[in-house]
């Protein structure tokens, strides 16, 4: 068989060798392999730029002698709702729909491996890169907006849930669709941003209402769509996250990657 040399960012079929026929070095072969192919430099910068946009606004009004907890509240909540989710798509869309999008996932098929094992390597690897890069900005925006200890609790318990579930339901909607980006951006700006509104029914499939709702529980402050109880907020996430993850699974496991 011919080797292939690939380039960077991209899917190396060497990168296994010596280390995929072990189970304890399958699962970090398909980990660094997967984070090199998806934190390319143009979307690292893309989303960092975001990010210190956030706390540079936050830095800027966090200044001024009329901030209080309600409005770094709702400051935070904009990270939380907009940056978090489309930072958390732009990388766990891409975990695994690059390699299905351009046929390089056959060659993880020529080796031993579950369908689960590349699944939650993606998921990690997304939870990686957006923990420091979206989840930190976020924590910083906080304590140079309000810093007491309920904004900060919420942020960061907010950010936790947020990119769990975030990453995982992505994971599976670039298993599940090609330009899975299109697809994502779609049920941030219109489902969670529009038609989540529409009443509680909605609101309970849009993962913002949750992180809203803890935001809410932990400072006090009312938010819209924040109506769930803080167990509610925290577990049902976490839940549709597993479930995302079973799914793209199962999914992976019937695609022809061929």
């Amino acid at each position: 068989m011919t080797s292939v040399r690939s380039q960077p960012g991209t899917y190396d079929p060497n990168a296994f060798r010596g280390t995929i026929g072990h189970p304890r070095g399958a699962g970090w072969a398909v980990y660094r392999l997967l984070l090199r192919s998806v934190a390319t430099k143009g979307r690292l910068v893309a989303v960092g730029l975001l990010s210190l946009a956030v706390v540079a606004v936050a830095a800027t009004v966090g200044t001024r002698p009329y901030d209080t907890l309600v409005s770094a509240t709702r400051f935070a909540d904009s990270g939380l709702t907009l940056l978090l989710p489309v930072g958390c798509l732009v990388f766990a869309s891409a975990a695994l729909g690059d390699l299905i999008d351009d046929g390089s996932l056959v060659y993880l098929w020529l080796r031993p491996l579950s369908p689960r094992l590349p699944v939650l390597c993606a998921w990690l690897v997304t939870v990686t890169i957006c923990l420091p890069l979206i989840g930190v900005p976020l924590l910083i925006s906080a304590i140079l907006m309000d810093g007491s200890a309920e904004l900060l609790s919420g942020v960061t318990v907010s950010v936790l849930v947020g990119i769990a579930a975030y990453s995982a339901i992505f994971v599976a909607l670039g298993v599940r669709f090609r330009r899975a980006l299109i697809w994502g951006l779609a049920y941030i700006l219109l489902w969670e941003g529009f038609v989540a509104t529409a009443g509680a029914a909605a609101a309970k499939l849009a993962v913002r209402s949750y992180t809203r709702s803890i935001l809410s529980e932990y400072t006090g402050v009312g938010i819209k769509l924040a109506t769930m109880p803080l167990t509610s907020s925290i577990i049902v996430p976490l839940v549709v996250g597993i479930l995302a993850l079973a799914y793209a699974s199962h999914r992976l496991r019937t695609t022809d990657v061929a």
